[in-house]
């Protein structure tokens, strides 16, 4: 089976248990009436073809789920403190990053997580350099704008260890095109 059709079976499959968990049993009926209503969805409202360029390595994507549990937890503990600690309120600034990260998908997915810790934002994304730029709830100290680096380098190398090695990502064709559309770009910029 080709990369596509996995990826509609497994979509098929998740719409198939929404609409089971939906009316609140098992049955039959209700798996056949998810994979209709799956197929309808599907044939309604097809997804846009979403680039596959690398692959997944599961014992690396275990480690970027426990580091992100990690990083969530202890920025909670860090924002509360700052929430609730006698004194001025924390410096706040916005701190640009540039990421390794080669995918469009996988960019998204750890802007996604850096959205979802606690203290940060990410403001702007930066496609063609590949780089964000981030608010950070505390950056009054090196110590603490260092922290922020080391979480994002830590986040990056996971992200890639997880879905885009070297050895095995083959970029999509339009991937190529958006990079050369970029490419040239900057050279009439220039």
């Amino acid at each position: 089976m080709t990369r596509e059709r996995v990826l509609r079976v497994g979509i098929l499959a998740w719409l198939t248990v929404v609409w089971i968990l939906l009316w609140g049993t098992f049955s039959i009926a209700n798996v056949l009436g998810g994979i209709v209503v799956g197929l309808l969805i599907m044939w309604l409202l097809p997804l846009p073809q979403v680039p596959v360029e690398g692959r997944v390595h599961l014992l690396s994507m275990v480690k970027l789920v426990w580091m992100i549990v990690f990083y969530a937890a202890q920025s909670s503990v860090q924002v509360a403190w700052l929430a609730v600690r006698p004194g001025p309120p924390p410096v706040t600034g916005v701190l640009r990053c540039k990421l390794g990260i080669k995918s469009d998908l996988v960019l998204t997915l750890c802007v996604d997580v850096l959205n979802l810790i606690p203290g940060t934002m990410v403001l702007e994304v930066d496609q063609a350099r590949r780089a964000v730029y981030v608010h950070v709830l505390d950056v009054g100290t090196t110590k603490a704008v260092d922290q922020f680096y080391r979480t994002t380098r830590q986040l990056e190398r996971l992200f890639i260890a997880s879905f885009e090695r070297d050895s095995e990502w083959q970029p999509a064709p339009w991937h190529l095109r958006d990079y050369d559309y970029h490419e040239e770009g900057r050279e009439d910029r220039a």
